[in-house]
């Protein structure tokens, strides 16, 4: 929620977790568990503070995965265009 929390705050750093695995993990994840017969909702607030300094790990792991527009989200949350 909020203009600076980026997706790949949520992905990387937040807490919580994907549907399905990133970086090719899903040949041996299994995409479907018990909690997908469950509802479960997660909110992330981040201040503009929390995004510089979330967004640069976000950002840096999102790239260390070849995810560069997950990368780049974090990045202009901020508006200074690359951390």
């Amino acid at each position: 929620m909020g203009r600076y929390t980026a997706e790949a705050i949520g992905d990387y750093v937040a807490g919580p977790n994907h549907v399905l695995p990133t970086a090719r993990t899903a040949r041996f994840s299994s995409p479907l568990g018990v909690y997908d017969f469950q509802k479960r909702s997660s909110l992330i607030m981040c201040s503009q503070q929390g995004a510089q300094t979330l967004g640069r790990y976000a950002s840096r792991l999102a790239r260390g995965e070849g995810l560069t527009a997950h990368a780049r989200s974090a990045e202009y949350r901020v508006g200074e265009g690359v951390l």
